[in-house]
């Protein structure tokens, strides 16, 4: 069986299809948590920072435009606030900071 790979969701910089699991250790000194959404991804880092990657239909990603990314990038619209959970969904993410605020 091969996964189809679409937008970046490999995170390992490109669209390659699999036809099995593989290790991806990029990620395995950033992500402290790890989310999906239908066709992008979260990473929370222990220090609360939040990357994005994948499909940016809706501006999901959060990067001030609707580009695909293929490879984590930091949202810089979060800088400064220490996020402690978030989700992901289909076409949208949430996510609380320490404070308690929540993030659309």
């Amino acid at each position: 069986m091969n996964i189809p790979v679409r937008e970046g969701e490999t995170i390992e910089g490109s669209r390659t299809t699999r036809n099995r699991p593989y290790p991806v250790l990029k990620c395995s000194t950033l992500a402290w948590r790890v989310f999906a959404g239908e066709q992008h991804s979260l990473a929370l880092t222990a220090d609360g920072a939040v990357c994005s990657w994948g499909g940016g239909a809706s501006g999901k990603l959060r990067h001030g435009d609707w580009q695909a990314q293929l490879e984590p990038k930091k949202i810089e619209a979060l800088a400064g606030q220490r996020i402690v959970a978030m989700s992901a969904g289909d076409m949208h993410n949430t996510a609380c900071t320490a404070a308690g605020a929540g993030l659309p």
